[in-house]
This record gives structure tokens, sequence and C-alpha cells, in this order.
């Protein structure tokens, strides 16, 4: 009796290890369907068009339709609650931006998921640079006339932007910090009436090179190659300014490593295809391609960041 007691613990300790192990592998014809990828921004916007250019070609690598599906709003809240209680099995994806996946845990009093808890990351996508602008017929010709500008009269600059809690709004509060500066910020769509404008470069792209607005910087780490004359913020004075917007993909934390890992290495071969990178710098996009690990490390430094800057700010949404 004893024996055949321990013959069937054993079986059954070998038949849940057997099961632990299935759950962490692929599903064998993985996938099987097609997939359907959640997307944290309203249609016809860059970072939409992007995931409209990559997700066709995601899908030919994968043999099935990845099916494009717009949640947007709450900062991209809505798309990735969603996603938090989707099933966990590789059939559904999110596209989440800065926002939704590291700036809206320090903006919001309640979150419906924990980012980097509940998501296990896929790779980063892309990034949008932003590039502050004026109207052509100002007299501020450069980042040092802005701020030359905002110190003499405080609070009297206003510097428009695309939405509060948006990454264009914390970009302006952390040019805020970095510089000792009083603007006034003032949430705005399209190209209305302030002297200023903290822009992402595909709305604004064209209006530069048609003369309508005036570049004064860039917000990445590097010049950008639509806009080789224009400085970053940190060479036109403000040492070490650096922001972007981005967005990338992640699945429900308890995807198969496997899936995750076959999503990663599609991924990174759609990103560095020439075609799709060049569809994508057409609208101003640079593709960012990383790895799981990486994309993770991004995020939480992103996270860290960016509640540094709404603390010391003091940015509540309105």
């Amino acid at each position: 009796m004893i024996r055949f007691v321990r013959a069937l613990a054993a079986m059954v300790l070998t038949t849940a290890g057997s099961a632990t192990l299935a759950q962490a592998q692929a599903p064998a014809a993985w996938p099987a369907k097609p997939i359907r990828m959640i997307v944290t921004f309203p249609p016809g916007g860059s970072s939409d068009a992007t995931v409209r250019i990559v997700a066709p070609k995601l899908g030919e690598r994968l043999g099935q339709q990845v099916i494009v599906d717009n949640r947007p709003g709450a900062g991209g809240n809505i798309g990735l609650q969603a996603l938090a209680k989707s099933d966990a099995d590789g059939y559904t994806l999110a596209v989440g931006a800065a926002g939704g996946l590291a700036a809206n845990a320090a903006l919001y009093p309640k979150m419906p998921f924990d980012a980097q808890k509940d998501f296990v990351p896929i790779s980063l996508l892309a990034h949008i640079p932003f590039v502050l602008v004026v109207n052509p017929a100002s007299s501020i010709r450069s980042v040092a006339d802005l701020l030359a500008q905002a110190k003499a009269e405080p609070g009297k600059v206003a510097v428009g932007h695309g939405g509060n809690g948006t990454a264009m709004h914390l970009s302006v509060q952390l040019l805020k910090l970095m510089a000792n500066v009083d603007l006034t910020e003032v949430a705005y769509r399209g190209s209305g009436p302030v002297p200023a404008g903290m822009l992402d470069l595909p709305s604004v792209l064209q209006q530069i090179k048609a003369g309508k607005v005036r570049a004064l910087a860039v917000t990445g780490s590097t010049r950008l190659a639509q806009l080789p004359d224009v400085p970053t913020l940190s060479e036109a004075g403000v040492k070490g300014y650096e922001s972007t917007g981005w967005f990338g993909v992640v699945a429900p934390a308890a995807t198969p490593p496997a899936v995750v890992a076959r999503l990663q290495a599609e991924m990174r071969a759609v990103l560095t295809d020439p075609e799709v990178i060049a569809g994508a710098r057409a609208a101003g996009v640079e593709l960012s391609p990383t790895t799981s690990a990486e994309f993770g490390r991004f995020i939480a430094s992103e996270t860290v960041k960016w509640a540094d800057v709404i603390k010391r700010s003091g940015t509540k949404l309105e």
C-alpha cells in the first residue's frame, strides 16, 4: 500500500511538472488564429499609422492576420485595461505609449492595472520626436531668446501642447524644471494662437518646411535627419534635456515565454525591414526595436523619470 501511495504521488508530481512546463511553452500550433492588437490611441495619427504599417508585415511573418483594434481614452488606460483582462494565450496584444505604460501611474489617483506586473514587454516600437516651435513672426529666434523672455516675464510666455497628461505636456514641465523658468502651459489641439508650442514632429514637420512655424529645438538626444539644422534642447542650452514620445507592444503577464520570444524576434525582423523603416520615417516616426528585457528596463526607467517630474512640478489632470 505504501509503495502504491508513493508511486501515485510521484506520478502526480511528474504530471504537475509536465503541466507547468507545457504552460511555459508556446502552444504547438501557435498562432492558429488571428491575433488582436489593441491600439491605445485613435485612428489617423502617426502612431496609429505606424502600427498599421507594422501589423500586416507581422501577420505575414506569423502566418496569421494581425487585426488592429483601436481603444483610445484615459491616456491609454482604456485599451491597456482591456489587455489586462484578456487571456494570456498570445492572441491579444496591445500597443501602449509613454502615458499608459509609465506616466499614468503617477498622474491617476487609481489605476485599473499595474503596467509592470500585469504586462510582459514584447518590444519598443518607435520614438516620436518633439519639436519646440514658435510663430515665424515672433521676435523669439532661439531657445535662449525664449528662456530670457520667460525669465523677464514670469508666467507670461505660453507654450501650447497636445493635452494634459500627454508626453508633450510633461516635456514642457521638464523644460520648466530644468531651465528654471515659469511658462504658462496651454492644452490645445491643432496650431492654435499661442506664442510657442511643444509639438510632435509628424504634426508640425510640413509647417516647418513651409515656413509657417519656426523650429527652435528638438527634444531628443540627437538632431533629426528631417531637421538637420535644428539643435537639440541640450545643445541649445538646457544641458541634459531629453524627452520623446514612444510606444511599444506588450502582452498579458502570463503569456508563455516561448510566445513572447517568437513575437519579439518577428517584431525585430519587421522593424528592421527597410520598407517599414522608410514608411515610418515618412510619417516622422523613428523605429526602435528592442528585446523584451530592454523594453522592460526602459518602461521602468521612464516610470521613475516621469513620476519625479510630475511630483516636482505638481502636475495634475484637469
